[in-house]
């Protein structure tokens, strides 16, 4: 008794619903942030580094168009995510050991489309 299927509508009401200032309103996509449409325009790449550092390896992020102060806020949670210490440095972003894995997939997180493990 309490559905619509068996209500009968005047004329008056009929007409309303093919009227569209009468329509009830429709979801709003989710709509891009400015700063989500700019981590997926960048070309990303990791590289596993040994050169002039002892025989150490170190994790280097390259390819982040980003200010200084962003690329150390993604420094320091990368530091505490993977556990070990980093730095900025000619707007790369260096990691101490191999951590190429958690590197992706902490940017890819972040909707990075761009991006691959490149080097040794």
């Amino acid at each position: 008794m309490g559905s619509n299927k068996n209500k009968n509508l005047s004329w008056n009401d009929f007409q309303k619903l093919g009227n569209p200032e009468n329509a009830p309103e429709m979801p709003q996509e989710k709509i891009e942030t400015k700063s989500e449409k700019r981590y997926t325009k960048m070309k990303v790449r990791i590289y596993l580094d040994r050169k002039k550092r002892a025989g150490k390896a170190v994790t280097l992020v390259d390819g982040l168009d980003l200010r200084n102060d962003e690329l150390k806020t993604h420094t320091k949670e990368l530091q505490k995510k993977c556990g070990v210490g980093g730095s900025v440095k000619d707007g790369q972003i260096i990691l101490q050991g191999n951590h190429r894995d958690k590197v992706l997939d902490y940017f890819t997180g972040l909707g990075v489309r761009d991006i691959k493990k490149a080097g040794g």
